[in-house]
């Protein structure tokens, strides 16, 4: 486990991504000499670079568009991954395996900041992000949630997900008439602003606010949400990169590393 071994972040674009910040500094006071990096990588060319590693690769950390396409790669996967088709991280080996970390990141970030039993929910968005909240929201209670989307048609994989897992899930306009839950997860793209007549009505019953997006922070939903919780996006960042470091250094995402609570202060340190 010592030796060094090669992993990075792939996405496009991927400029902004923190993630060398975040997995280096875990590998450090790991005792590891693994080296992270970021590369930007199109969906076009994705399969040909990924075939083009050699054995000193351990893995990958896979951000948008690829997720998609990671996960029709992956020869195995967990089960979060099954349920989204999204596959945000890689284990190279004989075998490819696929996880996806982003529904654990959603939960652990709920629980981090308190909110641990969660039975009615709005998703504000209907994409990849919007499937992994939605399983993780299931894993803490979750019975019912009213999706708001622009094209509802776009929900279709968020009501299959929801029929699987026994969720009553209903898809409305943004401006629909809004009833009172204990959460609202925002996964719509950053920096993307709801006009105050349609934000306001949605705040006001809305509970906890978890918004996906953490740069510009505080976003403008955020603003509109100044009487509960509100959960920033880098949360979900940093505790889907925890569990990433997990897989690559236990196989696993279920086992916590050593001196897992030191080694999360390191990471918001380092990009503090």
């Amino acid at each position: 486990m010592s030796a060094r071994a090669r992993l990075a972040v792939w996405g496009d674009p991927i400029d902004h991504s923190r993630s060398p910040a975040l997995h280096t500094a875990a590998y450090r006071l790991l005792g590891l000499d693994w080296e992270y990096q970021r590369r930007q990588v199109d969906e076009e060319s994705f399969s040909a670079t990924l075939d083009s590693l050699d054995s000193s690769w351990r893995g990958l950390s896979l951000t948008m568009p690829l997720k998609h396409v990671a996960h029709a790669a992956a020869d195995v996967m967990d089960r979060h991954a099954e349920l989204t088709g999204a596959v945000n991280t890689l284990l190279l080996g004989a075998r490819r395996r696929g996880f996806n970390t982003d529904v654990g990141g959603v939960a652990d970030a709920f629980v981090a900041a308190g909110v641990e039993q969660i039975e009615r929910a709005r998703l504000l968005g209907s994409g990849a992000t919007a499937a992994s909240a939605l399983v993780a929201l299931h894993e803490r209670g979750l019975r019912e949630v009213d999706v708001r989307a622009r094209r509802p048609e776009a929900a279709r994989q968020l009501r299959q997900i929801a029929e699987t897992l026994g969720v009553n899930l209903s898809v409305q306009q943004f401006t629909a008439p809004a009833s009172e839950v204990d959460v609202t997860v925002a996964t719509l793209p950053s920096g993307t602003a709801l006009a105050p007549d349609v934000a306001a009505p949605l705040a006001d019953v809305g509970g906890t606010l978890f918004e996906a997006a953490y740069a510009p922070w505080p976003s403008a939903l955020a603003a509109e949400w100044p009487h509960a919780t509100v959960i920033s996006g880098f949360e979900m960042l940093l505790y889907q990169a925890v569990r990433q470091i997990r897989i690559f250094v236990h196989g696993t995402q279920a086992e916590p590393l050593p001196d897992e609570s030191g080694i999360v202060a390191a990471m918001r340190a380092a990009i503090a």
